[in-house]
Parts: structure tokens; C-alpha cells; sequence
């Protein structure tokens, strides 16, 4: 069964990854009440709606890129995971060191999020959908928008949103084009 995973279905997890998560940040903890000791109180919306926002636009992603196999949706989806899952993780080990206080998700985060994120990487680079370069580029661009996320609530993850979505029919008008002309 190993030996059948493949980038395609590894994507699977990441859905899977935020419903344990959230389980753990808002159910078995109470991670707005930890955040707000520490942070300003820029998201009102309440954890279950970032839950579910999160959970729509992952499985948007990988609809698109289920449909359009392409490097930018590979890449955009990668993109979103590096900003709300991988950097989330470090957020809270890095919170809970920074703060002596424990952050709840670190948990998850740590035993969940990397290790999924881990897989999905392998199989992206084992399928040509990015190269190791590229990867850390992504890393680095998911780090920037966790800050802003951080900084300013909502806003910059809906500009990343429209802006890799645009790449990826951009993206795939080009190949389309390419295919007729080609």
C-alpha cells in the first residue's frame, strides 16, 4: 500500500491533517485563549470558520490541481501547505519555546503536519513537480505569509489566493495553447 502513494493521493492528508489539528488546538486546548496572552487579536473570525476555510480552499486546491496537473497548481498547493500547516508547526514549537507556554497544536503540528508535509514533499520531488530549490523558495514564501497573516489577519492569505489561482489558469492557458498549436 506504501508503494501506491503517490503526490496525487498524499495531498489527501493534508484535509485530514487540519481536522486533527483544530481537534487538538480548539477541543482538547484552547488555542485562542493562549494566542491572545501572547498576540493581537487581528482574526475575529472564530476557530471553527478558520477551520472550515481552511479545509474548503486545501480541497479547492487539490480539485484544481487534480484537474489541471500542472506545476503551478503543484506549486500552489504546495504554497498553501508551507504557509498554514509547516509554518504553523513551527509557530507553535517556536511560541511555546519563546514563551515558556506551552501552544496548543504543537502536538499535531509536530507529529502531524511535518511528517504529511514531509510526504507530499518527497513525492513533488520525486515526480518533477518542483525541484529542491524551488521547494525552499516555497518555504521561504510560506514563512512571509504566515507573517502577514499574523500581522494583518485574513487579507494577504486572499491576495495569495486570487494571485496562484490566476497563475494556475495563466499556466494552463499556456499548455492549452501549446497542445492545439503544438
Amino acid at each position: 500500500m506504501v508503494n501506491k502513494i503517490n503526490f496525487q493521493n498524499a495531498l489527501l492528508l493534508a484535509p485530514l491533517a487540519y481536522a486533527i489539528h483544530h481537534a487538538e488546538e480548539h477541543f482538547l486546548f484552547n488555542f485562542r485563549e493562549w494566542r491572545l496572552q501572547y498576540f493581537a487579536d487581528n482574526n475575529p473570525l472564530p476557530t471553527e470558520l478558520v477551520f472550515m476555510i481552511l479545509t474548503a480552499i486545501t480541497l479547492i486546491y487539490l480539485f484544481i490541481h487534480s484537474v489541471a496537473q500542472s506545476k503551478a497548481s503543484a506549486c500552489s498547493v504546495i504554497l498553501f501547505l508551507m504557509a498554514t500547516q509547516v509554518v504553523n508547526a513551527f509557530f507553535h514549537l517556536g511560541s511555546s519555546i519563546i514563551f515558556w507556554h506551552f501552544s496548543p497544536g504543537m502536538i499535531t503540528g509536530l507529529l502531524l503536519y511535518l511528517p504529511v508535509n514531509i510526504l507530499i514533499a518527497i513525492h513533488a520531488l520525486k515526480e518533477n513537480w518542483l525541484t529542491p530549490r524551488l521547494l525552499g523558495v516555497l518555504f521561504i514564501a510560506g514563512i512571509c505569509i504566515f507573517g502577514l497573516f499574523e500581522l494583518l489577519g485574513p487579507a494577504p492569505m486572499l491576495f495569495v489566493l486570487i494571485a496562484t489561482f490566476i497563475w494556475i489558469a495563466l499556466a494552463n492557458n499556456r499548455k492549452t495553447g501549446r497542445e492545439t498549436h503544438g
